[in-house]
């Protein structure tokens, strides 16, 4: 049965609410089904000196849907650690991995959407560079898959503030979707 309280913004999302969701978990061969995640693969051009990757661009705005970006950063994360789970009201994450391999997990808390409880996994890496962008009220977080760490340049809809970032443990749900599993 699905959950029915009804939960409107980020700060009222606690541990036991979601341990009450019939979260169903996409396949990764579907990739990206909740409403409003997008992954764009990103151009490299490659030649005999190097490369060069677009990180963004404000066509793709327009084109694409993508969100207009007020705040840059990047974060480092060790080999083997999962950060989160998180949440956000008002901004939208863009990110890409500049370095290594990431597992990001997704699970969609808007109670009157048409994807909610759904749970995405998307990998993002420097072997394959895309862009995700996760909208607000999709609770997120990801896994470094390589040595030594992965670097994520984060690409915001908002410039940061605290009152918009929730935190929940890393495993209050889903502690199943994280990899890699033998098989």
């Amino acid at each position: 049965m699905q959950q029915t309280r009804s939960v409107r913004s980020a700060d009222e999302v606690t541990v036991e609410w979601l341990r009450s969701i019939n979260f169903q978990v996409v396949p990764v061969s579907k990739g990206a089904t909740i409403e409003g995640v997008y992954v764009k693969d990103l151009k490299v051009m490659l030649d005999g000196r190097g490369d060069v990757t677009e990180l963004w661009s404000r066509p793709w705005v327009e084109q694409e849907g993508l969100e207009t970006v007020a705040h840059v950063y990047q974060s480092a994360t060790d080999y083997g650690v999962v950060k989160c789970w998180h949440l956000h009201n008002k901004h939208t994450d863009q990110f890409t991995v500049t370095r290594g391999k990431l597992q990001v997990s997704l699970v969609d808390l808007r109670v009157d959407g048409p994807t909610f409880g759904q749970v995405n996994t998307i990998f993002l890496g420097s072997t394959k560079p895309r862009l995700l962008k996760i909208p607000p009220m999709i609770m997120h977080g990801w896994k470094a898959l390589s040595m030594p760490e992965v670097l994520v340049v984060n690409l915001q809809s908002h410039v940061y503030t605290p009152d918009d970032e929730w935190k929940l443990p890393w495993n209050c749900v889903l502690e199943e979707v994280w990899q890699p599993r033998n098989g």
